[in-house]
């Protein structure tokens, strides 16, 4: 099954029977059957009609609202999990300063290492360039986050080595369009309007899957309480957000799958992408959460989706079994 993005303005998604029916000014644009699709994300100003949304919470499909610049508004989804035993004791582990600890060191050592591992694989394919200072920094960095006793202490190392790691980043870029820091709202070039979406559909992910599993998404262990910031996607979606979103803006920029052209905007109002830019990011960002490969631990072949699922189902051990937390390391 697959992610249904609509971005037509104007569009209007309907429904008969059993099958969804993207239409604009009478005519016909897509028509999918509802067994296909476990996700569905709409950005900017299109129509669902009633019966849409009747189908979609019968059949426990999440549908996700985006401005048109892909910022998350809101999700349609199914009544929340009955597991209210799960919701309880994440609360009650909430409370626990040393589990909170313990969890965040472990998502922010499974981040930094992650890091590194995608720096040592460039350095190895590329030995025209240096990331030596780079790579030694993040060592540091690892050595530095085991004593930490704080989540203030955590979130500075975590700084720190996401600032090594984007100064590496930026070496990696070839042509008309580079990268030199990230920047968020808005995103001042090309690159950085790559990784606010991409950002925001990974996370999208994880919070519509542990919210299905009983989770409460806006209780996070990590990054801690804040009014409508949904916590604990934010603290899961650490480990993979620099695999799979930055590797994936780096392939589009470098094999000019997407150019200067397909975005619009400038760098005081922030750059964003055009729609067949869009239709492009969709297809591959598709491709790179189902392809196949083998599991760095368990040797099996497993995808992106597959690894995010494991991971909330990890932490629901922990939480209700006091299972240990494993990060998910890039091999």
């Amino acid at each position: 099954m697959a992610t249904l993005y609509l971005t037509e303005q104007g569009a209007r998604l309907m429904r008969t029977h059993s099958r969804l029916i993207v239409e604009k000014e009478g005519k016909t644009l897509l028509q999918v059957p509802i067994i296909k699709i476990n996700n569905i994300v709409i950005f900017g100003r299109i129509l669902i009609t009633i019966p849409v949304i009747e189908l979609v919470l019968n059949e426990g499909i999440p549908c996700a609202f985006l401005s048109i610049n892909g910022r998350l508004k809101g999700i349609l989804e199914p009544i929340r999990s009955k597991n209210i035993l799960l919701r309880v004791r994440q609360f009650e582990r909430a409370k626990d300063e040393n589990f909170r600890i313990y969890l965040s060191r472990l998502i922010v050592y499974g981040k930094i290492r992650n890091q590194r591992r995608l720096i040592q694989r460039f350095a190895h394919n590329h030995p025209e360039l240096n990331f030596q200072t780079e790579l030694s920094e993040l060592d540091i960095m690892l050595k530095h986050l085991q004593i930490k006793n704080s989540i203030s202490g955590i979130m500075g190392i975590e700084g720190q080595a996401t600032a090594v790691y984007f100064r590496a980043y930026s070496k990696l870029f070839k042509g008309e369009l580079t990268f030199d820091q990230r920047s968020r709202r808005p995103p001042r070039n090309p690159v950085n309007a790559l990784l606010s979406l991409g950002y925001t559909l990974l996370t999208n992910e994880y919070l519509s899957l542990i919210t299905a599993s009983g989770f409460d998404p806006y209780l996070g262990f990590y990054h801690g309480i804040s009014y409508g910031r949904p916590s604990l996607a934010l603290d899961m979606v650490e480990e993979l957000r620099h695999p799979v979103i930055d590797m994936l803006a780096l392939e589009l920029i470098n094999r000019k799958m997407l150019t200067e052209s397909d975005f619009v905007g400038d760098g005081s109002t922030g750059f964003f992408l055009s729609d067949p830019g869009k239709k492009t990011f969709f297809t591959q960002y598709e491709k790179r959460m189902n392809a196949e490969f083998m599991h760095p631990k368990s040797g099996e072949q497993t995808t992106i989706r597959k690894v995010i699922r494991q991971q909330v189902y990890t932490l629901m051990r922990v939480i209700e079994d006091n299972e240990i937390y494993e990060p998910f390391l890039i091999g």
